[in-house]
């Protein structure tokens, strides 16, 4: 079967966007509210979330949640936004606060830690409309209750062991919607995909690796000058 031709309308200004891996365009992609999410980008720094081909944000970071931080993303991302709402430092009430507050400002879902505990995601599941993403970390995570006390989504984050990771969950839950790590390479994002992802989570460059990239062209700019 041929590939359709897609057209592509770009800006002189706005040429230079983080582009999301082609590969990952061929997972089937998860249904939230209508909407289909292949590719999820994996930043927190508002410039690159402002310029990017992403299908949603996954914003989550290494401090306590913080509503100005989700403020400040929601004010520039232009697609959905899975929110980090804690779950490791911060649980109970504070985790389920931060879950409403998402809700409120727009976020299409939150996004727990791995740590998070059945008793905070059975306080979020009450407190909110919106879907519950469980990120997990490793193969012995007791995943069964944490499906139990509410969430919809897994995250997987198992670094070299992703693909396994969402092969084992696969086999057991055939219907579970997927998240996965792809990597950096075309290889380990196939593989994910293979293995069972519906969608795959993508780390761009940062910004100082990509300015570095456009300082380096003005210098050759800068030296065919003379």
């Amino acid at each position: 079967m041929t590939e359709k031709h897609i057209p592509a309308v770009m800006s002189n200004l706005r040429r230079e966007i983080v582009q999301i891996p082609k590969e990952i365009a061929t997972c089937s992609g998860i249904s939230i509210y209508g909407r289909v999410i292949k590719s999820v980008l994996f930043s927190t720094d508002v410039a690159v979330i402002a310029n990017n081909n992403a299908d949603a944000i996954l914003v989550v970071y290494p401090f306590t949640p913080h509503p100005a931080i989700l403020k400040s993303v929601m004010l520039v991302a232009s697609v959905p936004v899975f929110a980090g709402v804690g779950g490791g430092l911060t649980t109970g009430d504070r985790s389920a606060n931060m879950s409403l507050f998402a809700e409120s400002e727009g976020a299409m879902a939150v996004v727990v830690n791995a740590p998070t505990d059945s008793d905070t995601i059975k306080k979020i599941n009450n407190r909110i409309d919106i879907p519950i993403i469980y990120t997990l970390v490793s193969e012995h995570s007791d995943l069964p209750s944490r499906l139990k006390a509410g969430v919809d989504i897994v995250n997987v984050s198992g670094g070299a062991k992703t693909a396994t990771i969402v092969r084992k969950i696969r086999e057991q839950y055939p219907d579970l919607p997927i998240i996965a790590t792809g990597g950096q390479s075309r290889e380990s994002i196939l593989e994910t995909i293979a293995a069972g992802a519906n969608a795959i989570s993508f780390t761009p460059p940062t910004n100082g690796e990509l300015f570095k990239e456009k300082m380096d062209k003005y210098r050759q700019l800068a030296e065919a000058e003379c």
